[in-house]
């Protein structure tokens, strides 16, 4: 069977978020083995302030990150486009700092991420109350959203991971809701992201629900892997169309040059190529 590499895998990372393995060209090769038109690195931003700075690169490396995947660029020319791209932190009082770095480099994708984990965030949104810390998570994830700054909102159900034995939709419903009715107003994509298998959920993010409602309010979709070692690249994209198409979508999307673009769901499903599995 002939295929035609047209998909991208947009978010994966470097060494220099120091919890990740695999330099990019390594990135760059399974996405190769996996019909991958390209890859969109797209590692941790630095941040100012010292902010979560054990889980991203440092302010004096980001001239690094940007060349260590020009290289990638340069060695795998011709046969996997390897683009730039970040994943950038939404942190309230931050927003000049990032429209200024977001600015400041040729990036093709940046997600915005909020990560509910981090000793930074639960500092200033904890109240007491898990299901409460559930809702404003998603309130912030509206906000993210028309601060203007990002391409896609990431893992946008990650806080489900936080407190997994209070998370119940059933309570939050109206609320979530009334955020995707927000996030849909500002055009911005949203991801659905392969690795929260990995993840106390053990299941995507978002998970089916969201996912639909998402479909039905119009947001676009870019699959991600969220990939912090070369052989997670692609990992679980048949899987993530089917789920897409059972959500209502009948495209997914990637960005280049900040710019969407959409791709039918058969054609981007027929470009794969299958993991060679042992027997």
């Amino acid at each position: 069977m002939t295929r035609t590499p047209i998909l991208y895998d947009q978010h994966m990372h470097t060494p220099l978020c120091k919890h990740s393995v695999g330099e990019p060209g390594e990135y760059a090769a399974h996405a190769h083995k996996r019909g991958l038109q390209g890859i969109v690195v797209t590692c941790h931003n630095p941040l100012p302030e010292g902010y979560s700075g054990s889980v991203r690169m440092g302010l004096d490396q980001w001239d690094e990150y940007q060349s260590l995947v020009g290289q990638a660029t340069e060695q795998w020319a011709d046969r996997v486009d390897v683009r730039l791209g970040l994943e950038a932190d939404y942190v309230p009082g931050f927003e000049s700092f990032l429209e200024k770095q977001i600015q400041s480099a040729p990036l093709n994708h940046v997600l915005g991420s909020i990560h509910p984990h981090l000793p930074e965030y639960r500092k200033a949104n904890w109240q007491g109350d898990p299901v409460q810390f559930h809702k404003d998570y998603f309130t912030n994830l509206v906000v993210a959203a028309q601060s203007g700054l990002f391409d896609t909102l990431s893992h946008p159900d990650l806080v489900k991971n936080c407190y997994l034995e209070h998370w119940n939709l059933d309570v939050i419903l109206d609320h979530v809701l009334d955020c995707l009715d927000k996030i849909a107003k500002t055009g911005v994509a949203m991801e659905l992201n392969t690795s929260g298998v990995l993840k106390a959920s053990q299941q995507f993010n978002p998970g089916p629900w969201i996912l639909t409602q998402m479909c039905e309010r119009g947001i676009a979709c870019v699959i991600g892997s969220d990939a912090h070692r070369p052989d997670r690249v692609a990992d679980g994209f048949e899987t993530a169309m089917d789920v897409l198409e059972i959500a209502g979508y009948t495209h997914v999307s990637f960005f280049l040059d900040r710019k969407r673009q959409d791709i039918a769901l058969a054609t981007a499903r027929e470009s794969l190529i299958p993991l060679k599995t042992e027997l």
